[in-house]
């Protein structure tokens, strides 16, 4: 998924360049920022009013993740840097579970699970919902399945937390013989 550039009003464009801030290519006025927010959250205001399972946070989050995941592969590939900024399904999946990680830490899960994100699928849906309404784009071979279920939740938000035991111990107050 991408952020449409060419035939769609300005916001689009800097919403983009507004993940590449700190790569020095473009200079962003605070009230091009402004302008630009305020318009992607009435663009939210009614995705939400059709489609309610999602709270508006989730639909920034996403966004978020998508700047994210752009300027990480762009870091790790240096070649797409000239290329198309296409990020695959389960370019995005990762980039969003890297992203949720790191802001929200052991409490991923829940915040995820609060905005009614609760399986991969779920961001599949936020993302067609955001290209429906022309803040992503997509290719011919984008699909919602490609956010089908690629990673469990627990495993992916709470295991990484989850305190390892020495094996061979047993955990406190267990019954039976050493």
């Amino acid at each position: 998924m991408r952020a449409r550039r060419a035939g769609r009003p300005a916001f689009f464009f800097i919403r983009y360049t507004a993940g590449l801030r700190s790569l020095g290519r473009c200079a962003i006025r605070p009230w091009q920022r402004d302008m630009q927010d305020l318009e992607f959250n009435e663009i939210v205001e009614l995705i939400c009013k059709e489609d309610a399972r999602f709270d508006r946070k989730a639909y920034t989050f996403v966004r978020q993740a998508l700047d994210y995941t752009v300027k990480e592969l762009k870091k790790r590939q240096p070649e797409r840097g000239t290329k198309s900024s296409h990020v695959s399904g389960p370019e995005l999946l990762a980039g969003i579970r890297t992203y949720a990680l790191d802001q929200y830490g052991p409490l991923a899960k829940t915040v995820l699970n609060t905005w009614g994100v609760a399986r991969c699928g779920d961001f599949g849906d936020i993302v067609f919902n955001l290209i429906e309404y022309q803040v992503f784009s997509k290719t011919e071979t984008d699909r919602r399945e490609d956010f089908a279920d690629l990673f469990d939740f627990d495993e992916a938000f709470v295991k990484p937390f989850a305190p390892a035991r020495p094996p061979g111990r047993r955990a406190a107050g267990s019954i039976g013989a050493a």
